[in-house]
C-alpha cells in the first residue's frame, strides 16, 4: 500500500483517487473548492470515442483567419492575454503539420483503445451503473468541403479504432432527430459516441466514493518538494510528507510543475454552454453544429447547449455572449430552442499537441502528473485513473507512455 495525495478532484482527480483506493493505497486528495463546480461538471457529457484529432491540423489554417474575425465565433482569442499565450500559440502552431497531426492521433486513439472497458471497470467498482448511454451522435454540415473534411477525418478514425460512420441526407437525419428542421447539406452519423446520463452526477459519485475512504483536506496546494523521505505537500496551513504525489489539478498543474522546475505549456481552452431544465422536448442523441464548433447534448434532465474554444488566462472574465451565440446559431436548424437556460464557463487545460500529460515528473518517479485533457477530460479520465495507478503501484505499465511524458516539454 502506498501513501499517496491526489492534488485536484476534478473528473480525472477524481477517478485517479477512486481507482487508487480500489487498488488499495491510502489515498489524501487536496482540493480547495470540494462543494465546487470544476470544467468537468459542465461539460458536453459524450465519451467521445472516435474524437482522435488534435486541434492543431493543416486545415485549420484555412479556417483560422475567418474565426478570429469573429469574437463570437468557435475560435477566439482574448487579444489582451496573446502575449501570455504566445509560447502556447507558437507550439500549436507548429505542430498544425500532417506528421505531427498523426502522431496526436495515435497517440489519442491508444486511449481511446480501452477509454470505454475503463469507464465500465471503475463505474462497476464503486456502485456506479446504468450511467452510461450508447447514444450515437450527428455532425450537421453546411458544404460538400465540410462534409469531405469530416468523412477525411472519419476515415482516420476507422482505420486506428475501426469505428463506423455514415453520410446522411437531410431527410434521413430528421428522421432520426426531427426537430432539426432547418437547412443544412449532410450530416454524418457516428454510433461510436456514448452518453453520461449527467457529468456532475458522475463526478459526484466518484467524489463520493473517494471522500468515504480516504482524506479530504480542503486547501490549495501551494508547492512541492522532494526529500529521501518522500514528496512533500505544502499548503497556506502547513505540509505533510507522501511515498508517491498525483498532480490533477487541471490548468493549476502547471503552477506546481513549475514549481518543481520543470516546463510545460498548459493553457485554457475556454468553452460556454447553457443548460435547459424545463424545456417539454429533448433530442434524441447528441447534435454536433460542425462549421460552428458547438454540440447539443441530451442529458437526463435537461438539453445543454455548447462548445466553442476561447484563448485566455484563466483569470479573464467571461463572456456569456458567446453562450448567447451559441443559442442563436443552433435556433437556425432548430427553431423551438428557446431563449432562457443556465450558462456556464469552463476552463479546459489544453497541451498544444492535443496530447495529455500522463507523466512520472523527470528524474522523480514519486510523483505523478495527469492533466491537459483539453476536450477529453471525461472522455479519458478512467483510463488515466488505471494507468496513474499503474505508475503509483510500479507494476509494469500496460500502455507506452512515452507519447504523454512531461518530457516532451523540457
Amino acid at each position: 500500500m502506498v501513501k499517496v495525495a491526489v492534488v485536484g478532484a476534478g473528473i480525472v482527480g477524481a477517478t485517479i483517487a477512486a481507482q487508487l483506493i480500489v487498488d488499495g493505497h491510502d489515498v489524501t486528495i487536496y482540493e480547495p473548492e470540494p462543494d465546487g463546480l470544476p470544467t468537468s461538471s459542465g461539460n458536453a457529457a459524450l465519451i467521445a470515442l472516435p474524437e482522435v484529432a488534435p486541434i492543431a491540423s493543416p486545415g485549420m489554417f484555412t479556417q483560422v483567419p475567418k474565426w478570429l474575425m469573429d469574437p463570437l465565433g468557435p475560435l477566439t482569442l482574448r487579444w489582451p492575454d496573446v502575449p501570455a499565450l504566445m509560447p502556447w500559440l507558437l507550439a500549436f502552431l507548429a505542430r498544425a503539420t500532417p506528421s505531427r497531426a498523426n502522431q496526436a492521433r495515435v497517440a489519442v486513439s491508444s486511449l481511446m483503445l480501452t477509454a470505454l472497458g475503463d469507464h465500465q471497470s471503475l463505474g462497476e467498482a464503486v456502485g456506479l451503473t446504468n450511467h452510461l448511454r450508447q447514444t450515437g451522435y450527428m455532425s450537421l454540415h453546411d458544404s460538400a468541403a465540410s462534409v469531405a473534411a469530416a468523412e477525411a477525418e472519419m476515415s482516420h478514425v476507422k482505420t486506428l479504432l475501426d469505428l463506423d460512420y455514415a453520410v446522411l441526407t437531410p431527410d434521413a437525419a430528421r428522421k432520426l432527430e426531427p426537430r432539426v428542421e432547418g437547412e443544412f447539406y449532410a450530416a454524418v452519423h457516428q454510433p461510436g459516441y456514448w452518453t453520461v446520463n449527467n457529468p456532475l452526477t458522475v463526478l459526484r459519485a466518484y467524489q463520493g466514493f473517494a471522500a468515504g475512504k480516504s482524506t479530504l483536506v480542503p486547501e490549495k496546494v501551494a508547492r512541492l518538494s522532494q526529500s529521501q523521505d518522500g514528496i512533500a505537500v505544502h499548503t497556506a496551513n502547513g505540509s505533510a510528507t507522501f511515498d508517491k504525489v498525483v498532480v490533477a489539478a487541471g490548468i493549476w498543474s502547471r503552477d506546481i510543475v513549475r514549481g518543481l522546475g520543470a516546463r510545460v505549456l498548459l493553457e485554457t481552452e475556454r468553452g460556454y454552454n447553457t443548460t435547459f431544465t424545463d424545456l417539454d422536448w429533448n433530442l434524441n442523441l447528441p447534435i454536433g453544429f460542425a462549421d460552428h464548433g458547438f454540440i447539443a447534448t441530451p442529458l437526463v434532465d435537461g438539453l445543454r447547449v455548447g462548445g466553442a474554444v476561447e484563448l485566455a488566462r484563466p483569470e479573464t472574465s467571461p463572456n456569456y455572449d458567446r453562450a448567447k451565440a451559441m443559442r442563436s446559431k443552433m435556433r437556425r436548424y432548430v427553431p423551438s430552442l428557446p431563449e432562457g437556460g443556465k450558462e456556464w464557463m469552463g476552463r479546459r487545460p489544453s497541451t498544444p499537441d492535443s496530447i495529455p500529460v500522463i507523466s512520472a515528473h523527470p528524474g522523480d518517479a514519486r510523483i505523478v502528473h495527469a492533466f491537459g485533457h483539453g476536450h477529453l477530460g471525461l472522455t479519458l479520465s478512467a483510463v488515466t485513473a488505471r494507468l496513474v495507478s499503474e505508475m503509483v503501484g510500479g507494476k509494469a505499465p500496460s500502455l507506452d507512455l512515452t507519447p504523454y511524458s512531461l518530457g516532451r516539454f523540457q
